[in-house]
């Protein structure tokens, strides 16, 4: 007779043993990634009577989801508990696409759901040793994030990702340390936002034109915090990985892109360089 696991949706209160999940798998996330998440997404929990033994989350982003943070704890592997928990949060998207990012190990799951990988995330972290910025071309011009820019940074960020994230983007403009944006014309065209995040600090997202724009906005906001913990995580063909190496930040994972259905696509040649998390995209 299988083991009664009740599956029910994720509160606030489940959180401390959700991340204490997370600390056992030696992911970096503190407590408010995790209160972050659930923000803006729903959550699921698999319990053993009162145990926590499992999570992942669904997040809303107009014609897609994100699946993440799907976590067994290492006492119940293989009892079918991971495949449970996908099937709520598979139910959570409704009509939407689903999109997640699973690790390479992960990876034969999510195929056996419908998953088929379209992309690759690079994870890069270390010590921030600032570059100096690339340089901008004529009429460009880098500067601090103001309210006024919120609406244009968020039309920016759903081009570029070909999703809806009004939700994540309201979010981090409360959480984020320093933002910065490249305007041309009298127009933003790019920007990038830092914050606290996992060991230290997290940059992303990171929206631009081009590689030189990603590049002079990661290196400003880097040139705030010298010597500190970094993470950013790239998709694999932006051409920003060999540079991340000169400023510290060391390529330390990969994981896969997959959607179950047709993938999100950037449009009007905006492109993101840089995620929110793995979890959000």
């Amino acid at each position: 007779m299988p083991a009664p696991y009740v599956y029910r949706p994720m509160t606030a209160a489940d959180l401390p043993a959700a991340h204490a999940l997370s600390v056992q798998l030696k992911w970096p996330h503190r407590l408010d990634d995790w209160a972050m998440v659930l923000r803006i997404s729903e959550g699921f929990v698999a319990l053993d009577g009162e145990r926590l033994i499992g999570t992942a989350f669904t997040c809303p982003q107009g014609d897609f989801a994100t699946i993440g943070l799907v976590i067994v704890s290492d006492d119940y592997q293989g009892k079918g508990i991971g495949r449970q928990l996908m099937e709520q949060a598979l139910d959570a998207c409704q009509n939407r696409t689903p999109v997640l990012n699973a690790t390479l190990a992960g990876a034969p799951l999510y195929v056996s759901q419908g998953f088929v990988e379209f992309g690759r995330i690079e994870q890069h972290q270390g010590l921030a040793q600032a570059p100096a910025p690339a340089p901008l071309a004529d009429g460009e011009t880098c500067r601090s994030l103001r309210d006024a820019d919120k609406a244009r940074v968020l039309k920016l960020a759903n081009t570029s990702t070909g999703m809806d994230r009004h939700a994540v983007l309201s979010d981090l403009f409360d959480v984020i340390e320093h933002a910065v944006v490249i305007e041309r014309d009298g127009q933003v065209r790019a920007f990038a936002m830092l914050r606290p995040y996992g060991r230290g600090r997290g940059v992303g997202p990171v929206v631009a034109e081009n590689l030189e724009q990603a590049q002079h906005l990661i290196a400003t906001l880097l040139a705030q915090v010298p010597d500190t913990f970094v993470r950013i995580d790239i998709p694999a063909d932006n051409g920003l990985s060999d540079w991340l190496e000169t400023a510290g930040l060391k390529q330390i994972d990969t994981v896969a892109q997959m959607a179950r259905g047709t993938p999100p696509q950037a449009a009007d040649g905006v492109l993101q360089f840089a995620v929110v998390t793995q979890a959000i995209g």
